[in-house]
């Protein structure tokens, strides 16, 4: 049973390189100049672009191809329960804000789930040029190369990214939340793609990430990739990564970083 479970990751592994792969290109070489928003969803300024739509149709219809029974989960709508115990967890174009405006900051994120875990992790950043894969069990790699967090730091000299909701309020309070954490760490940073800053504390270049209001198919292939590379995930104390809260962070900076922001209400509007 354990072959046959090191093979079935080997081919879920494959097929989500290969559609990360596809969807990276026509992402980066089809942006039309004229590129405009196709849709809205919480808010004016939480945008759907055709690009959006398109790469998740790629994404879907590849792993259709080779997988016809697994469950599928898109942000674009993608929603099939499947019968294979297989599930895959798609953002086709994660910073689509940044996209529609031209910075680099963007991401293809796809996991596969098994009976309910997550057990491969890939994100695709082409504007990086790099390749973010995990698999569970196996460790975290960058273009092939094996990566591993950062060590701790003092709690005060910790760099930590987060991100913001679309909506006023939530955001609003967001921000008060950021005001209050800023002059207890060395920074924040906010770059817009949750998969790229979940993959940067794997790789090293945070300490830590934290940020309300996403869904699954955000964190689910980032988060794979920052534990295989030692770091911790979470949300509340005692609760895994969840829509109320995900936080990932190095072992040492993770623990006092969740219960401060339990204590400033991060987890809440």
């Amino acid at each position: 049973m354990t072959g046959n479970l090191e093979d079935l990751k080997d081919e879920l592994l494959a097929i989500a390189l290969e559609a990360a792969a596809r969807a990276g290109a026509l992402l980066r070489d089809g942006r039309p100049a004229d590129l405009g928003v196709a849709a809205t969803k919480s808010s004016p300024i939480d945008v759907v672009t055709e690009m959006d739509i398109a790469t998740e149709k790629l994404i879907t219809g590849y792993i259709g191809e080779h997988r016809a029974d697994d469950g599928l989960l898109g942000e674009e709508g993608a929603s099939s329960e499947g019968s294979s115990g297989v599930r895959w967890v798609i953002d086709p174009l994660d910073g689509t804000v940044n996209y529609l405006y031209g910075l680099p900051s963007w991401s293809v994120s796809i996991a596969a789930e098994l009976h309910g875990e997550t057990v491969v992790g890939v994100v695709a950043a082409p504007m990086r040029g790099e390749t973010y894969r995990a698999v569970l069990g196996r460790g975290a790699f960058t273009n092939g190369e094996r990566v591993h967090c950062r060590p701790a730091p003092p709690f005060e000299q910790a760099l930590v990214s987060t991100g913001f909701g679309y909506r006023l309020e939530v955001r609003t309070h967001q921000a008060e939340v950021a005001r209050r954490l800023i002059p207890r760490l060395r920074d924040i940073r906010r770059a817009g793609s949750a998969a790229i800053d979940l993959c940067d504390v794997g790789s090293g270049r945070l300490d830590g990430y934290y940020e309300r209001g996403l869904n699954p198919w955000d964190y689910s292939a980032g988060a794979l990739f920052a534990r295989e590379a030692g770091a911790l995930t979470g949300g509340r104390p005692g609760e895994p990564p969840n829509p109320d809260l995900a936080l990932a962070a190095v072992p040492g900076i993770f623990e006092p970083l969740q219960q401060l922001l339990d204590e400033l209400g991060a987890w809440h509007d």
